[in-house]
């Protein structure tokens, strides 16, 4: 599942954020390095500050639709789809 990236307020990197259950709308940022950990840090393991925040997740689009130009074919009528036995076609 592709989850939404999103800025994180600390380190305004684009990161993963998954779902908050019972809170629509919002998401947990998954846990990230910050920018300069190398520089600050070495070898050290360090979350950025804003690593397990919850954020707004942006609004999901809504897809539209085309019209046809042309009006779709007509379903056959009940009368053509009686088999003969009496029975009507299921598909």
């Amino acid at each position: 599942m592709k989850m939404p990236r999103v800025e994180c307020p600390e380190c305004e990197r684009r990161i993963a954020a998954g779902m908050v259950a019972g809170r629509p709308g919002k998401g947990r940022l998954w846990r990230h390095d910050p920018t300069e950990r190398s520089e600050l840090f070495g070898d050290a393991l360090v979350s950025c500050t804003g690593s397990l925040g919850i954020v707004d997740l942006p609004a999901p689009v809504q897809l539209e639709f085309e019209e046809p130009d042309e009006p779709a074919e007509q379903e056959p009528a009940a009368e053509a789809l009686v088999g003969p036995l009496g029975t009507l076609a299921m598909f």
